[in-house]
């Protein structure tokens, strides 16, 4: 490349950067987005963002216009003019006082607009508030209901998917369990970060009934990437059906395949899973009290804080393992069913996602970075590889498709 060319490739350069980056700005699916709001609380934000950035925007423009206002009228024409001092206006009252009192001005009227954000954001709901507690845990989040005020959080015991009713406030108290996460769904309020031994308040609302995507915000180990979160805001008629449903005790398995896959699921997958009210796969078929007879857990072996994701009513559920992979598959024929998808056997026929959840089962650890080597010990996270056979996935798939 000659010289020439060079230059003329330095001077295009800021100009292709500037281009590429309005180009990213652009896009028409952008489901992380705060700039499209869907909630007071977002609203509320997106109140204070759009006048501090119509202002940062003028800013920008008299500074740079400035700059290259300045940069071209007065720039060397040759070399003499190297050697001239240019005129100083230091000393000059008026323009220093000028660009001394304007920006401080503006930053006390975007500070006093952004406390009284802050408080706006940080009212307490009232009393009519679903109360949720969220735990986020390496690398997934866990959602505890309390839907008797009772305090207890202990009714409804989920992951995943949240599920709200839409046009209601939710209260939420964000915990963690190992280190530092950021529960954050953008088009519904701002982040708030999980601490241990802490309890942080954070209160949402949807304007209307849809499926709101947001993140794990704050570094937190090998998974942090894929410590998705997804908000499902339903009717109140459906989301009370669905508090009902999720609420209804484990139903013992009929099939034998489901049979064999309920004893697999005893045998192995209780060190990283819990079933609700499970009982006991190797109860007697002529015990009277078999149907009621409640499975003892092993202890948990392969995660720190001893809790780990529970399954009851797995398939009302819309993802799994940390919301990474789809649980019913990515149709608007299937999504269009809502959370009870798989009550009817044609649609979870037609809509489970075996593909990925059967690779899941295969082996996690390729499907999700978590520890090289995954083993079951005190100090691993995530779910490792069992090495189970395709018999015993097909089973364990046909146990958990009866969690419904």
């Amino acid at each position: 490349m000659t010289g020439g060319a060079r230059k003329r490739a330095l001077k295009l350069a800021p100009l292709l950067m500037g281009v590429m980056v309005f180009a990213a700005s652009c896009a028409s699916n952008a489901p992380q987005t705060t700039l499209k709001p869907k909630g007071p609380e977002a609203q509320t934000i997106a109140n204070l963002i759009d006048p501090v950035f119509m202002i940062a925007a003028v800013v920008f423009v008299l500074i740079l216009g400035g700059a290259l206002f300045v940069s071209i009228k007065f720039r060397a024409k040759d070399d003499d003019d190297f050697n001239e001092f240019p005129e100083q206006i230091h000393g000059n009252f008026k323009m220093e006082i000028g660009w001394t009192i304007v920006p401080a001005l503006i930053l006390a009227v975007v500070g006093m607009f952004t406390v009284v954000t802050i408080f706006d954001l940080a009212k307490k709901p009232g009393p009519e508030a679903v109360q949720v507690q969220i735990y986020g845990q390496q690398w997934w989040w866990e959602y505890r209901y309390d839907t008797n005020n009772d305090g207890k959080f202990d009714e409804i015991i989920t992951a995943n998917d949240l599920v709200i009713p839409s046009g209601v406030d939710v209260s939420l108290h964000i915990r963690s369990r190992d280190v530092i996460h950021s529960w954050w769904a953008p088009a519904l309020n701002g982040k708030k970060d999980a601490v241990p031994g802490r309890t942080h308040p954070l209160t949402i609302n949807a304007d209307k009934p849809g499926v709101y995507i947001g993140q794990c915000t704050e570094f937190c180990g090998l998974s942090h990437a894929e410590m998705r979160i997804k908000v499902v805001a339903l009717p109140e008629a459906k989301y009370q059906a669905w508090v009902k449903h999720q609420q209804q005790s484990f139903v013992n398995p009929k099939t034998e395949a489901a049979q064999r896959g309920w004893a697999a699921f005893a045998g192995q997958c209780t060190s990283c899973h819990r079933l609700t009210g499970m009982t006991d796969p190797n109860s007697s078929p002529g015990d009277p009290a078999a149907a009621t007879k409640l499975f003892v857990y092993p202890p948990v072996v392969n995660q720190v804080s001893g809790e780990v994701p529970n399954l009851l009513h797995f398939l009302s559920r819309t993802t799994f393992a940390g919301g990474k992979f789809n649980l019913r598959k990515n149709t608007p024929e299937c999504a269009a069913l809502g959370q009870d998808w798989a009550q009817k056997e044609s649609n979870l026929k037609k809509c489970l996602n075996r593909n990925d959840l059967e690779a899941w089962l295969r082996n996690a650890p390729s499907r999700k970075a978590m520890h090289p080597g995954l083993v079951p010990s005190p100090e691993s996270r995530g779910m490792p590889n069992f090495h189970l056979s395709e018999d015993q996935i097909d089973d364990l798939v046909a146990f958990l498709s009866t969690l419904k």
